[in-house]
């Protein structure tokens, strides 16, 4: 499964950090306990996640394969739908496979490593996300609100480095919020009440003390997640006032389109995010708390493609020269066959 092999790729790093602070360990492992009540529904639920997953995946890797081949989509606004994607592919496996693991085997155990590993690529996914977000929403703002200025602002290589930064900055950020937990001192409990290990629970399972912590990630969150998020809402509402004065509806109704799948996006990430985040109490909505967290991590990447890809006619081109393509390989294939 993809648990042991995300182990692989950043269990070095993470061993070598702890090894570091010997007296800091007594845990050596976590219990995600998320789907302890749901023993009745473990195979109803292991088939429902499974299909997602495989949705999630081929949406989000045909976008991906579509930008890079597709002439039509040689565009800003795809460069960044193509990053988003690649973005969603790991997100989500990065958490998927070990749910669908757990309910396999009931075990429902995660290694320490390999939980802070899970939580590093689950942060810094998700602010680059953000970030990516953003970028797509200034995008939006410039062939609506500044269409002269457009081509020579929004470059390939200011796409390129925006892009670049983005994924720079979601990968240091989470960086350092990894390295004091593994300074942390866990020396139990250790049950995790989620499907996935997350940053809360594991300040609240650490014996040492996570002011840093919670300050460290406090700072960052605010500016990598809700900037962001700050940013989109002041941007479209520039923008939606600009639509408005366009005089004809026909106008209206084509430049709102443009924009209209990101909005949607946005709408429901930062929805979703918001929500989970933002709770009054942990203890007393644990269950709404858990179901959000599903929502977040396993049904929001499957809308990525399907919002993109349901009302945009230039992803439909797009697929059917694809499809076509495939087509005529497999008519060669059956020709040279015979």
């Amino acid at each position: 499964m993809f648990h042991n092999h995300h182990l692989m790729v950043f269990s070095i790093f993470i061993n070598y950090t702890v090894k570091m602070y010997p007296e800091n360990i007594n845990v050596t492992e976590f219990m995600l306990t998320g789907f302890k009540n749901l023993h009745n529904f473990r195979a109803l639920i292991f088939i429902l996640f499974l299909i997602i997953y495989i949705f999630t995946l081929s949406g989000n890797l045909l976008i991906i394969l579509m930008v890079a081949t597709n002439a039509r989509l040689c565009s800003p606004m795809y460069f960044f739908l193509s990053n988003l994607s690649i973005c969603e592919v790991v997100f989500t496996t990065n958490i998927v496979p070990n749910m669908l693991d757990d309910l396999l085997s009931e075990d429902g155990s995660i290694s320490l490593p390999g939980c802070l590993t899970q939580y590093y690529f689950f942060s810094s996914t998700a602010t680059t996300e953000c970030l990516l977000l953003a970028l797509m929403a200034y995008d939006r703002y410039l062939a609506i609100c500044r269409p002269l200025h457009y081509s020579s602002l929004m470059n390939f290589q200011f796409c390129c480095q925006t892009s670049m930064w983005a994924w720079l900055a979601g990968l240091t950020i989470s960086m350092v919020t990894l390295i004091l937990l593994c300074k942390s001192h866990f020396c139990g409990p250790n049950i995790i009440d989620n499907f996935f290990c997350d940053l809360s629970p594991l300040i609240e399972l650490s014996c040492s003390n996570t002011f840093l912590i919670e300050i460290e990630s406090f700072i960052f969150a605010s500016i990598l997640t809700l900037l962001p998020f700050v940013y989109i809402i002041v941007t479209y509402i520039i923008i939606l006032y600009n639509i408005y004065k366009i005089p004809s509806s026909t106008g209206r109704k084509k430049a709102f389109s443009t924009c209209s799948s990101h909005l949607a996006v946005v709408a429901t990430y930062y929805g979703t995010l918001i929500t989970m985040y933002v709770a009054p109490s942990r203890k007393q909505i644990s269950s709404i708390s858990k179901a959000l967290s599903l929502l977040y991590t396993v049904v929001t990447p499957l809308l990525n493609p399907i919002v993109y890809s349901l009302r945009n006619k230039e992803i439909h081109i797009a697929l059917n020269d694809i499809l076509k393509h495939f087509n005529i390989l497999f008519n060669k294939h059956d020709n040279l066959s015979l």
